[in-house]
């Protein structure tokens, strides 16, 4: 049977304080982004459902007495606040510690002055095939957010400040009262005129007209790792838009996109190429010049090598990420072409070999059926 008590960690004599702080524990290491053990995501909805189930007084109650099967009996809902997914685990703090109650009878909310991450920006840039396998250095110019030098991210002109909102007192939330003829119900929700912020600017700063940010043009340079493929994502910390009320800046993320080669094809660490030879060739063994992402190569076709047979040129391939000393192999995949048209020497030289492997003239074979007809 499932001990909600066990779940969460604490003593069934625990306090609403102590329930709520072994909650904040036990989430931060469940959470499915933090934790990445398979029963992760299970054990942080039974978290969530002895939390919601304990800070209940009903529920905890009947829990106490009946159980889990109890609960269900007396038609509580015992699904947990997590059976249809969940965000991330700030947000969940917030809903449960500091929304407008969040829906679990808390009261509080979260600071709308408080210091806010700034958003994550993307950014595409197109390398060559080459430039991923080796690396290399791209000059990346993007849009962010930059935090107006005129009036420091306040929003309001030099010389002045943000006044207290005279709608909501400074709270940043209203109230609002609805009669209905089951009763009265009480509506809190945020203030309209500050959008929660509790503050009003009266004398906008003119560069950010008030925003507290401006947009700004930047370049920077970044440098592209070898072995990188298409849909690689670089992070680069600190160069998305400004954060708020001192928030840090959020995070760039680069997006490469690496353009076809004419001559190479990758497959993970492997490069692919193909290579015609002659007949004579593929009887006969040659060496042959080829290119490769060193530089031009001899390569030894082997005699008796047959069409669609591979060689391998071992660590001439792409470089692993995080190992770049280690490389994957360079494949070349042979096609035997059988020529179309032929000089009359070339043909002679044919008919001959066609005579020596069979030990017969070429046109024996139809000369015979031809006199079989007339005996």
């Amino acid at each position: 049977m499932t001990d909600y008590y066990e779940i969460l960690g604490v003593e069934k004599s625990a306090t609403k304080e102590e329930i709520k702080s072994a909650f904040r524990r036990k989430a931060r290491t469940l959470h499915p982004d933090v934790n990445k053990a398979p029963d992760a995501e299970e054990k942080f909805k039974e978290l969530g459902k002895a939390y919601e189930t304990l800070m209940d007084d009903n529920k905890r109650s009947t829990y106490d007495r009946f159980g889990e099967d109890g609960l269900k009996n007396a038609g509580f809902n015992t699904s947990g606040p997590f059976d249809g997914g969940f965000g991330d685990l700030n947000d969940i703090f917030n809903a449960f510690f500091g929304g407008f109650g969040g829906g679990f009878g808390f009261g509080g909310r979260p600071d709308p002055n408080a210091p806010q991450p700034g958003e994550d920006l993307r950014t595409d840039v197109e390398i060559t095939f080459e430039e991923a396998v080796f690396g290399v250095t791209k000059e990346v110019k993007f849009e962010h957010l930059e935090t107006c030098p005129d009036c420091g991210g306040t929003g309001a002109e030099k010389g002045s400040k943000p006044v207290t909102c005279p709608t909501c007192g400074g709270a940043g939330q209203v109230q609002t009262v609805a009669r209905t003829p089951l009763g009265s119900f009480t509506q809190i929700s945020p203030c309209p005129d500050c959008h929660g912020t509790g503050q009003k600017i009266s004398n906008p700063c003119k560069k950010c007209k008030g925003y507290g940010k401006i947009e700004v043009e930047k370049k920077i340079e970044i440098k592209i790792p070898a072995g990188v493929d298409s849909h690689s994502k670089i992070r680069v910390s600190g160069e998305g838009d400004a954060g708020t009320n001192g928030g840090r800046a959020g995070d760039l993320f680069v997006v490469l996109h690496v353009k076809p080669s004419e001559y190479f094809t990758r497959d993970g660490i492997d490069v692919y190429t193909k290579l015609e030879i002659s007949p004579a060739q593929a009887a006969l063994g040659d060496e042959i010049v080829i290119k490769t992402l060193n530089g031009e190569q001899k390569v030894q076709v082997y005699a008796g090598i047959q069409n669609g047979n591979t060689i391998k040129i071992k660590g001439a391939g792409v470089p692993v990420i995080s190992r770049p000393s280690q490389r994957g192999d360079h494949i070349i995949v042979v096609t035997v072409k059988i020529p179309t048209k032929l000089t009359e020497e070339e043909r002679s030289l044919y008919r001959r070999l066609y005579e020596l492997k069979n030990d017969r003239k070429p046109q024996d074979s139809l000369m015979d059926k031809v006199k079989g007809v007339f005996k």
